[in-house]
């Protein structure tokens, strides 16, 4: 199949459009395992400044969103479930045998914690859940993290062995219990459909370009949460993608690298070379969004630099602590430094700086407004308290 070419304002809308971040396409509560399901996973973290990672996400592309609303669908309805894909992740409860090399990856290090494991397996035999505090083990170990207490590192260690899965969440603190108890018994017990090394790495490509919607061959931050194979193998699945039809090369204008669609988004990529997003169409983009998955991807096509600066000493931070990229239209406009006053029930607008050639700053302004309500009522927030001034 030959390579479409489009422009970068094509390109702009697709990105967008592709991940629900407009009214015309967004998606409401009751779709929102589904659309995770479309694009394999959320990232989870679990800083909560204006909401944890997953919810910035989805309050983006669902306007009836509630922060905290996916734990319903994780540990009540259960049609999720916690997991390493792209790092900490959320992802559909179907995919759970697709992560069975995974676990096998795992299990060398599942085995150096036997005792402690023996000891929680008893535990969780009599009990439905269980927390590190709940055992005395307070060995320090070496685990990926860092020394980690025994208790801890077991517990995390039997979650990406997949013997348990989390249970319920309170605060930063998680619950576990047996994954053979929680995750559906025709699921659970499923083999993995990857039978061959082959099928694997096409699968997790094609995962991460419907995770991210256009995707170039480079190596990144997309491939995080990836298991030891290097740059030819993924050269292989994506040759083998585009060969067989899976996948469709793109060329974009101005870009010396070749992107990447799964095959079946070739129409709605057609349509946007004619569409255009209105500048009224505010979002504010979670750090570890989908979109915001591979940064120099985001350079290329929006022109637009990110970094999350949470891990940068606060003398060296050019922006923020939790910074949030904001879009209008098709382009990113500025980035925002909130925080939440739970007592008050009021949503605190701290800073805002524009993007250098960032245009009709005074409508866009009344729009942000408009969007921080809508961002104050997805926060439990009564209000907003704007502390800056945007028209500058």
């Amino acid at each position: 199949m030959d390579r479409i070419r489009i422009t970068q304002r094509a390109a702009r809308v697709f990105m967008i459009s592709y991940h629900h971040l407009t009214d015309s396409a967004s998606i409401r509560v009751d779709d929102i395992a589904e659309y995770i399901r479309s694009v394999g996973c959320i990232q989870f973290d679990p800083l909560d400044i204006v909401g944890r990672n997953p919810d910035l996400v989805l309050q983006s592309r669902c306007p009836d969103y509630r922060r905290g609303g996916v734990e319903r669908l994780l540990y009540s309805e259960r049609r999720l479930f916690d997991v390493w894909d792209k790092n900490m992740s959320i992802s559909a409860v179907e995919d759970w045998p697709y992560f069975s090399r995974n676990r096998d990856f795992i299990m060398p290090h599942y085995k150096k914690f036997e005792g402690a494991v023996s000891v929680i397996l008893d535990y969780l035999g009599e009990n439905e859940f269980a927390c590190s505090s709940d055992f005395d083990m307070d060995e320090k170990v070496d685990w990926y993290w860092g020394n980690q207490r025994l208790a801890k590192a077991a517990l995390e260690c039997m979650l990406l062995a997949g013997v348990v899965v989390v249970h319920h969440r309170k605060g930063t603190r998680r619950y576990y219990c047996l994954a053979g108890n929680f995750i559906p018994k025709d699921i659970y017990g499923m083999a993995d459909p990857n039978t061959e090394e082959e099928d694997y790495r096409r699968w997790l490509v094609l995962r991460r370009i419907r995770g991210i919607g256009l995707l170039w061959n480079r190596g990144g931050d997309a491939w995080l949460g990836t298991l030891s194979w290097n740059g030819g193998c993924r050269n292989e699945a994506f040759a083998s993608l585009e060969s067989d039809g899976t996948i469709t090369g793109v060329e974009v204008e101005g870009s010396q690298y070749p992107f990447y669609i799964a095959s079946e988004y070739i129409q709605l990529l057609s349509s946007c070379a004619e569409d255009s997003i209105p500048e009224d169409n505010v979002r504010i983009i979670a750090p570890l969004d989908n979109i915001m998955w591979d940064r120099r991807l985001i350079q290329e096509i929006f022109g637009f630099h990110y970094k999350w600066e949470v891990y940068v000493p606060a003398d060296k931070r050019k922006y923020g602590y939790y910074v949030l990229p904001v879009i209008c239209g098709d382009r990113f406009v500025g980035r925002i430094e909130m925080r939440t006053d739970k007592r008050e029930s009021v949503l605190h607008a701290d800073s805002f700086w524009w993007e250098e050639g960032a245009a009709n700053r005074r409508s866009l302004s009344t729009h942000i407004k408009k969007c921080l309500r809508r961002f104050a009522k997805y926060n439990l927030c009564d209000s907003v308290s704007i502390n800056f001034k945007l028209m500058v």
